[in-house]
């Protein structure tokens, strides 16, 4: 095997870890575990440090070099041959000691070289590369830099990616939502090629993020989103101490939500949504202004001074375009709930617009980006789950986080829940 010349400093983080100790006996397994842990985190440093394992196994096994007279075992050093072991997630070839029983004539095994024998955290370390941007073919160039390393074929990493993330989806359709006391609901889809994936992402009373699930559909047509609502309450979706939901202005997901959570729902339209809806009827040269009174109105604090802005600018809409002025019109109220529920200066930021899962989007498609060519529902669902399982850890608190009692509190009176029948599912 071709030495390495680590510098002295490498060399004694080494021997600190000790891994030429003491002999591998039975009750030592746990330690051998944890010091092949290290070895293989110490590339190419663990590459002396693997001959060192095998050769103390060997004196265990067949005792000190040249030293078969009065040996109490039929145990003999048998020159070595050609091997290979992983260090991470590379597959590096080495000279491996063979051991002989003399008596039984046998090959006797190694148990560390055994124990070398599959990578360590391969598929959850292999998932995080491609999800990073490293693409298949690619992947040999961007893996640790191992003198002699075999590298790894496309095809090969290929497969343990279907595999790892075939569980990182079962993990993500399987979970239970039991446990997450929501306080709003947010929905927007990701479009992969011709297709898009409606996403749930739901907010915590605590002011964590979650996403919760997502739906493969062609439109965002009324039973799609009534069958994908449907299912989340079946994993538990806790929203009978009513939810507020934010949208972008979907028909047929306003009326999936108002059926499935038929009187435990306050839904909030996304003002952003409304006011570019509004603008698109009128002459480029108009949109400018009517977009700049809009944003005005929107930014009114109370519900009153609100409506009244956007009533006032129906005049000139009914002369510039009739659409524009039916796009106003059509769910209006919907988009003041939040002013409704008197929390609009506090908690505008997080809850005027659907930005909180649009960011999320974003950040999906730069995890998805690399992907060329998506080939079939399989594909879609298995990466965007493991995008959205690596992303969730990262998200950040929703702002105004502490002020999410008041929210609540504020929805239950605007839909005149009772307080016997919150208790009730509460302690459900």
């Amino acid at each position: 095997m071709k030495k390495v010349s680590p510098n002295s400093r490498e060399v004694k983080s080494i021997k600190q870890v000790d891994f030429a100790s003491t002999p591998v006996f039975e009750e030592e397994l746990n330690a051998l575990d944890i010091r092949i842990e290290l070895i293989q985190a110490l590339i190419p440093l663990g590459l002396e440090a693997v001959a060192e394992e095998l050769q103390n196994e060997v004196t265990r096994l067949a005792g000190e070099k040249n030293s078969r007279k009065g040996s109490k075992t039929s145990n003999r050093r048998w020159g070595s041959q050609q091997g290979s072991v992983y260090l991470s997630d590379q597959k590096v070839p080495i000279s491996v000691p063979r051991v002989r029983d003399v008596e039984a004539k046998v090959e006797v095994p190694l148990d560390v070289y055994h124990r070398f024998q599959s990578p360590r955290g391969m598929d959850e370390g292999l998932l995080l590369r491609m999800l990073k941007g490293i693409a298949t073919r690619s992947y040999e160039a961007c893996a640790e830099t191992v003198p002699e390393a075999f590298g790894l074929s496309s095809s090969t990493v290929s497969k343990r990616f279907i595999k790892a993330s075939a569980a990182k989806l079962r993990q993500f359709q399987e979970r239970s939502l039991k446990g997450y006391d929501l306080v709003a609901l947010f929905r927007d889809g990701k479009t992969f090629a011709d297709q898009e994936m409606i996403i749930a992402l739901g907010v915590t009373l605590e002011g964590d993020k979650i996403p919760l699930g997502f739906v493969q559909a062609a439109t965002e047509n009324e039973r799609v989103c009534r069958q994908f609502i449907d299912s989340l309450i079946q994993r538990g979706l806790q929203y009978h101490q009513g939810l507020l939901c934010l949208i972008d202005g979907s028909k047929g997901l306003y009326n999936a939500l108002t059926k499935a959570l038929a009187g435990y729902v306050a839904i909030q339209r996304c003002q952003w949504h409304k006011r570019e809806n509004v603008i698109a009827y009128l002459p480029k040269g108009e949109q400018e202004e009517m977009k700049k009174a809009l944003q005005d109105a929107y930014d009114r604090e109370t519900y009153q001074e609100a409506k009244a802005a956007l009533k006032a600018l129906k005049p000139a809409l009914s002369l510039m375009n009739e659409s524009a002025l039916n796009s106003l019109e059509e769910g209006l109220e919907e988009t003041l709930t939040l002013h409704r529920l008197g929390l609009m200066p506090q908690l505008k930021l997080s809850f005027r617009t659907t930005n909180c899962i649009e960011s999320l989007n974003s950040m999906v498609a730069q995890l998805t980006r690399n992907v060329k060519r998506w080939k079939n529902s399989n594909q879609r669902n298995r990466w965007l789950a493991t995008a959205l399982l690596d992303i969730e850890p990262r998200l950040r608190r929703i702002k105004g986080f502490r002020l999410l009692p008041l929210l609540r509190r504020a929805i239950q009176s605007e839909l005149k829940l009772e307080p016997e029948v919150q208790d009730a599912f509460a302690a459900d």
